[in-house]
């Protein structure tokens, strides 16, 4: 046991097991649900290290895992060693390098078996702006021309092509620059959308909640 914790409590093993400590943590706060495993999916680029395909919680814990058991391995054989002084600290600088760089390696292998558990999400598509509403910004739109502002699900806003069809009535509400409209169909030939007016007091409201 006291040769565990001095292994454990030198460098860098000890380095590893604080990272460690931050992760278990992490996963805790994740059963607790005050966090969410993807929570650093759009801050770090795992891709970029050949982690990509898996959340980026999953891929950094496994190499902090990895990172802390190799460390703490190396760290053992060094006090088993006997090596003092000058030696002792290559030795441990030595250990820090083997570490990442197992720790990357293991994380890669895994990561490749991992990544059929977690699907890629579909990529975005014209077809989810239908039954969006959006707002008219060219003077007006006909059946061979018009542009529309729609925000995506994500919170974005896209230009696109509407088209609104001849309408033999007099009556029939010709959309305008700044009108409000709603996109019912896409025409993927023509790639652009019907378009059609859209009165906000039409659309279906809940009932009031009555007191009992």
């Amino acid at each position: 046991m006291t040769e565990f914790l001095s292994a454990a409590l030198a460098f860098p093993a000890v380095l590893f097991g604080a990272a460690l400590v931050v992760v278990v943590c992490f996963w805790l706060l994740v059963l607790a649900g005050a966090a969410g495993h993807d929570s650093f999916d759009t801050d770090l680029d795992a891709e970029a290290v050949g982690f990509g395909g898996v959340p980026v919680s999953v891929s950094v814990s496994l190499f902090v895992a990895v990172s802390w058991f190799t460390g703490l391995a190396g760290s053992v054989l060094v006090l088993r060693g006997g090596a003092v002084g000058t030696s002792r600290a290559l030795l441990h600088a030595a250990v820090l390098a083997g570490a990442l760089l197992i720790a990357w390696g293991v994380v890669r292998l895994l990561v490749r078996h991992f990544r059929r558990y977690f699907p890629a999400e579909p990529p975005p598509s014209r077809e989810d702006f239908v039954g969006q509403v959006c707002t008219v910004r060219t003077g007006s739109v006909s059946s061979d021309f018009g542009q529309a502002e729609v925000a995506a699900a994500d919170g974005s806003t896209a230009v696109v092509q509407v088209r609104q069809p001849v309408r033999p009535s007099a009556a029939a509400e010709v959309l305008t620059s700044g009108s409000t409209g709603l996109l019912y169909a896409y025409d993927a030939d023509g790639e652009f959308f019907w378009v059609s007016s859209y009165d906000a007091a039409l659309a279906p409201r809940h009932a009031p909640h009555k007191a009992g």
